[in-house]
């Protein structure tokens, strides 16, 4: 259970991030799931553990890692594009 939880709380994370950031990512739940939880590495590294604690992740580094994350994918995909 506690792994369903974990892809929840990630794919919600992955989804608030491509939200704030308003690019999309590719690959639509999985993508924002993989965000999630690839932001939430990151945030916890680059920041700590702090904050409210939902799912195994810590929200708000979570959160900000996460919209690092998308930031960087979305700089990568328009070099791609053009």
């Amino acid at each position: 259970m506690s792994i369903l939880w974990s892809l929840i709380v990630g794919g919600i994370i992955g989804w608030l991030a491509s939200i704030v950031v308003g690019k999309k990512i590719p690959g639509c739940i999985i993508g924002n799931i993989i965000a999630g939880v690839i932001g939430s590495w990151l945030g916890t590294t680059l920041f700590g553990n702090f904050g409210p604690h939902f799912g195994g992740y810590y929200v708000l580094p979570s959160l900000v890692g996460a919209i690092i994350f998308v930031a960087i994918i979305g700089i990568i995909s328009s070099f791609i594009k053009d």
